[in-house]
């Protein structure tokens, strides 16, 4: 590590003992949230909460009901997106290929998980090149915002771009996560600033996510005001990723800790609701959680652009080209699930499906 100003600054420059240990911690989180019940305990995404009115007679011929959807300029065949979740590691690269190549197959967007570990050591690069197996989706490169106060500038972050060829950096919020990280980036003071630097500065789109604990309307409009050009709310009710850090044991105190932020978070549901109240222009990604196409349907209904899906595909791309097929299915699993409630409710397509009147809040 090297200073700057008072900052402790990741060197980018070689493959040192910096890449090697944040290659370690992703090797790590793979296998914890594959083996572990890393599940929030205590708290759900909050689509439980609501229910599709049924329409007993739609209307509509199902199999003309319309999917299609857009995001950063491109077409999408469905408004879905494989969540960003991993890299860094030669397992990494194997599911992150997996991924891209059912996200080409079904036309949905991807993001990458966190390249710190490719700009500490450029021979983990190859993790993050998925855009021959997705050549015409949006793909999304992904850093942890943290690091703007750790050294990473415009120059960096535009290298991680070009490096996977993205349409677009999404910044990832994962404050607790740090907190409970024995070797966490906890500074986060004046941290908005520097986001919205970065916005004014990158030539592609800059938006912003957290990793499962949810951005309220608070936050998302300041996050709006700093220039970011899509959220994405990753709520509670999914992944905890206090618990995954417990599981890799470490520091006693924080392994202790984690159990009383169990059920820390805003549901998902709940940050889609009020984000899109108090931005109604803002591109909103829903994530946190979701599980099938139904979850997705009450997302969208509730003005979310697209829906994320993380690691509830993980465990289908884990075997590579192996497991594709399988992989595929589930992605179209969920996207019948999403045309068969559209169907339901009588929405021939998702800008109907945005502005039904009949997803109401069980009694």
């Amino acid at each position: 590590m090297q200073s700057t100003g008072g900052k402790q600054v990741a060197s980018t420059s070689n493959g040192g003992d910096s890449g090697a240990l944040t290659s370690a911690r992703k090797g790590e989180h793979i296998r914890i949230c594959l083996e572990e019940e890393v599940q929030g305990s205590g708290i759900e995404t909050g689509f439980g909460e609501y229910r599709f009115r049924h329409n007993a007679l739609p209307e509509l011929n199902f199999e003309q009901i319309s999917l299609q959807a857009e995001f950063l300029g491109r077409p999408l065949r469905a408004p879905f997106l494989v969540s960003s979740m991993t890299g860094g590691t030669n397992e990494a690269e194997t599911i992150n290929r997996s991924l891209a190549e059912a996200a080409q197959t079904c036309g949905w967007a991807i993001g990458l998980g966190s390249m710190r570990a490719a700009a500490e050591n450029p021979a983990l690069a190859s993790t993050f090149r998925i855009r021959k197996d997705a050549p015409s989706v949006p793909v999304i490169a992904n850093l942890g915002a943290v690091q703007l106060n750790y050294g990473f500038g415009a120059d960096e972050c535009l290298r991680l771009v070009e490096l996977a060829e993205a349409d677009a950096l999404v910044l990832h919020l994962n404050s607790m996560q740090e907190v409970f990280q024995p070797e966490g980036d906890t500074d986060f003071s004046g941290l908005l600033k520097r986001i919205a630097q970065l916005c004014r500065s990158m030539p592609v789109p800059v938006g912003v996510k957290e990793v499962g604990w949810g951005i309220t309307a608070e936050t998302a409009e300041l996050l709006a005001g700093a220039g970011a050009a899509f959220i994405d709310v990753a709520g509670a009710g999914g992944t905890s990723w206090s618990q995954v850090e417990k599981k890799r044991g470490g520091d006693a105190v924080r392994r202790q800790a984690a159990d009383a932020f169990a059920d820390w978070g805003v549901p998902t549901a709940q940050c889609v609701r009020e984000v899109r109240q108090c931005l109604p222009g803002v591109p909103l990604i829903a994530s946190g959680g979701l599980q099938s196409g139904v979850d997705a349907a009450k997302a969208i209904a509730l003005g979310a652009d697209l829906a994320g899906f993380g690691r509830a595909l993980l465990p289908r791309a884990v075997h590579g080209s192996a497991a594709s097929e399988a992989l595929i299915e589930q992605f179209r699993r969920i996207e019948f699930e999403l045309r068969a409630a559209m169907f339901g409710i009588g929405a021939a397509d998702l800008g109907e499906l945005r502005n039904t009147d009949r997803l109401v809040r069980k009694q």
